[in-house]
């Protein structure tokens, strides 16, 4: 579709956000939505101008958009192309045309060639028209903020609507999650997957719930391995939909540790199978994921897969997710959980590590974390069993609520403190004698990690 641009409405938009956004720095403020908000005010389809000519690779899906971003963004950047990315995860139309404003002359003109960005499940549709990105990569599909989305298939569905609208882009999808695979169904654009090959820990009991049944017919799936949660080998006994062969696949897990993974990986996408060993400086088998959908949109765009390696054993996280803290030599991670499947791989992790510990934990109700917090009773809640466990601090505004589950898990009422205040669990924190793992939801993320980075020097959001 093309768009008619009046170049002075493109002058006052383009001006309008970076002036409005200069100003929220200005006052130690992140800036995205309002910014966002003022160029759209004068051209609402700002963005196909300001990302004219540009390649992008656009990442979507309910965990792992910030982390593959960043991985991709990361790796782009250290091969030298000029790259911008919405590092601060304002991921709707209002803050990705922001970013693409920002980087534009006063005329419209983009400064630099590549752009990736992270994309809310429901806003890819309205972006994917105005940006036509090169690629488009889809991580998984879990239940999230069901009061906004509904159903896990209805958001599969329009992420399938907003892939549509660009028949040009090349769609790199994960070939273990059954919703997300079934996107590549009868579609026109060119399809890549990736995945694991192997199992991935305890296969006995492993909850399915998110997609226990058949996407295409409602018959319930049959596994040959998992890796986590539904992910792994599906297959459909009735009507034959089943995991695709991934043309990014891990073939076997060499070595997991804290510090990263290193793994096995076998590229089949431009012809005979080539297996090169990667290793990715972050731990958990949820950042292999990643890694093999950084991997994948490479190759999706036609990059140099040797620069994606490479730079994925130096990776760093991205803030909020699995980043760490020295507050006055008290060693800290924050790891972002909301919904079931991520609660369950942060706490897998944290008890993995097989060392003793303080948690706290952080819980709002907010429309962009979900209003509905029942999911709590969903997961697994691995550290109420962990004896290398000490004290949990519970806050925000569902704190009771986080109580009330860490007590149904088995945690004695007195090993369980709630305080409301960041400053007074900064100075918890201080006098803990273990290290600290922070498992938040989002905008209790947003908020503690202002205050923690305050006192330990890591970047700010208006900073990233």
């Amino acid at each position: 579709m093309a768009y008619k641009h009046n170049p002075v409405t493109t002058f006052l938009a383009i001006a309008g956000a970076k002036m409005t956004r200069w100003l929220l720095h200005k006052l130690h403020r992140g800036g995205t939505a309002l910014p966002g908000r003022v160029a759209m005010f004068f051209d609402k389809n700002l963005l196909d101008k300001v990302s004219e000519g540009m390649e992008v690779i656009v990442v979507t899906g309910t965990n792992g958009k910030t982390t593959t971003c960043n991985m991709i963004e990361t790796a782009m950047s250290e091969a030298g192309k000029d790259t911008i990315a919405n590092k601060a995860g304002s991921n709707m139309l209002l803050g990705i045309t922001l970013e693409f404003a920002d980087n534009a002359t006063l005329s419209g003109k983009p400064k630099k060639h590549y752009a990736v960005m992270e994309c809310d499940e429901g806003a890819l549709k309205q972006v994917t028209p105005l940006c036509n990105p090169k690629v488009i990569v889809v991580t998984n599909l879990f239940r999230d903020q069901l009061d906004r989305y509904g159903t896990v298939k209805n958001v599969r569905d329009q992420i399938r609507t907003g892939v549509e609208l660009s028949p040009e882009s090349v769609v790199c999808l994960n070939a273990d999650c059954s919703n997300v695979a079934s996107i590549g169904k009868d579609l026109a654009n060119k399809v890549l997957y990736y995945g694991l090959d192997v199992p991935v820990g305890d296969q006995e009991n492993v909850d399915v719930s998110d997609a226990p049944d058949c996407i295409i017919c409602g018959t319930p799936y049959e596994y040959k391995y998992h890796t986590y949660a539904h992910l792994g080998g599906f297959s459909c006994p009735n009507c034959g939909y089943a995991r695709p062969a991934a043309q990014v696949a891990v073939k076997n897990i060499v070595k997991a540790e804290a510090t990263g993974t290193t793994v096995n990986v076998e590229f089949s996408a431009a012809g005979e199978p080539k297996t090169q060993e990667v290793r990715i400086g972050l731990p958990a088998v949820f950042n292999v994921y990643n890694a093999a959908a950084t991997l994948c949109a490479f190759e999706g765009a036609g990059f140099d897969r040797a620069e994606a390696i490479a730079s994925l054993a130096q990776v760093q996280s991205a803030f909020g997710r699995m980043e760490t803290y020295d507050l006055d030599g008290v060693p800290m991670q924050m790891i972002l959980v909301k919904n079931p499947a991520s609660m369950d791989q942060a706490m897998g992790y944290v008890v993995g590590l097989e060392q003793d510990y303080n948690l706290v934990m952080g819980l709002n109700n907010h429309i962009s974390d979900g209003t509905d917090v029942s999911w709590l009773w969903d997961a697994h809640f691995k550290v109420c069993e962990d004896p290398h466990l000490g004290k949990v601090i519970v806050s925000g505004e569902c704190a009771e609520d986080l109580k009330k589950r860490l007590m149904d898990g088995g945690l004695s009422e007195d090993r369980i403190q709630h305080i409301p205040d960041d400053a007074t669990i900064i100075e918890k924190c201080r006098a803990s004698k273990l290290p600290v793992f922070i498992l938040p939801n989002y905008t209790y993320m947003m908020t503690l990690r202002e205050s923690l980075g305050a006192v330990t020097g890591n970047a700010s959001l208006w900073e990233v």
